[in-house]
């Protein structure tokens, strides 16, 4: 299934019950979106969010109502079955509000271009946690549960892990030189995946985050988005329009899966059924993927002779790592609307010598 949105969208997300699409566009507009495996997708709501453009959208409250975050610095809550405004947050951050992600059912993770991650309680509509995490835009986070814990990604190519029982920045990884731009969490928790603006996937183990542990050189271009699939593979969205199924221990491609043309993929999400995956491109397309269908019936092949053994000794409550070198301005780069990163300057190998 497609629907032309008309415009750039940046994010989208899937109702946790019923068959409702949300996306939030370039303009600032959010399109609300009903599908059938027998019918076409039909729009339910088309409601201006904000003057500026809407970056995130994720539904909360069970599915009743939607939340979006925009460059204006906003977070705004608008009720699924009127689509009349809720509240708004008009400073919930000092910066643009780049990513929304869920944590638990009355909890939401924001994150900003200028590096901090906030936790919100929905229904108190306060903030729970402020961390200042990163040195340039949060591109990406993803929770785990279990340890309350959330990691996030930045354009200053640093990984954070935040710790929410202790409200601090627990951990972080050396500055690569590289933008980090999408990250998950597989292998039962003990690996962090995240992709990159040169398209290598960087694999860090649980507990030892300073440095990544591998490295997978598969995709051509800058990996923008990823996708848990389960404990052993994802699905990885390319700025080269190709979303692709890739194993993770041992790491391979197993199959492109979709595309988009040419045109760099936004985003990813998984139906509240996991029947379909949801993509979003600088096309103006939203897709609706049946994953049986694309998949072709393949499985990912285990081989779990090739999966290196984690130490028995790696604590997920480690100390804040000593705070890297700050990386030159030519490595870093602000997130504009049309979604695309600048090429980075290459580092001169020989300046040192």
């Amino acid at each position: 299934m497609e629907i032309n949105l008309g415009k750039l969208p940046f994010d989208l997300d899937f109702h946790p019950s019923s068959p409702l699409v949300v996306s939030g566009l370039i303009n600032g507009d959010v399109y609300l979106y009903q599908y059938a495996s027998d019918s076409i997708p039909k729009r339910l709501r088309g409601i201006h969010a904000h003057d500026e453009s809407c970056r995130a959208v994720r539904f909360v409250d069970s599915g009743r109502v939607i939340l979006t975050g925009s460059p204006d610095c906003s977070i705004l809550a608008l009720d699924v079955e009127t689509g009349a405004q809720i509240a708004r947050l008009e400073d919930a951050h000092e910066a643009a509000v780049n990513r929304l992600v869920n944590l638990t059912e009355t909890t939401i993770a924001s994150g900003d271009d200028e590096g901090c991650i906030k936790v919100w309680d929905t229904r108190q509509r306060t903030c729970c946690n402020s961390f200042e995490a990163h040195e340039d835009y949060v591109s990406d986070m993803t929770f785990a549960a279990g340890s309350m814990q959330l990691i996030g990604t930045s354009g200053d190519g640093t990984l954070s892990v935040c710790n929410l029982r202790r409200n601090k920045v627990q951990s972080q990884s050396e500055f690569s030189e590289d933008e980090l731009l999408s990250v998950v969490i597989i292998k039962n928790g003990r690996k962090v995946i995240c992709g990159t603006q040169t398209g290598a996937l960087l694999l860090y183990t649980w507990g030892h985050f300073k440095d990544c542990s591998d490295r997978f050189l598969g995709h051509p271009m800058s990996v923008d988005t990823l996708l848990k699939f389960d404990e052993d593979s994802l699905i990885s969205g390319s700025e080269d329009g190709v979303i692709r199924l890739v194993s993770i221990l041992p790491n391979r491609i197993v199959q492109p899966i979709a595309e988009h043309s040419e045109y760099p993929i936004e985003r990813l999400a998984f139906s509240n059924d996991r029947k379909y995956l949801g993509s979003i491109s600088h096309d103006q397309m939203l897709k609706l993927w049946d994953l049986e269908e694309v998949l072709d019936g393949n499985q990912v092949v285990q081989n779990t002779s090739a999966v290196e053994a984690d130490s028995d000794d790696d604590d997920d409550e480690m100390d804040v790592d000593v705070k890297p070198k700050k990386p030159s301005k030519d490595l870093k780069r602000q997130k504009g609307d049309n979604g695309q990163a600048s090429n980075m300057k290459a580092a001169n190998f020989f300046a040192d010598l």
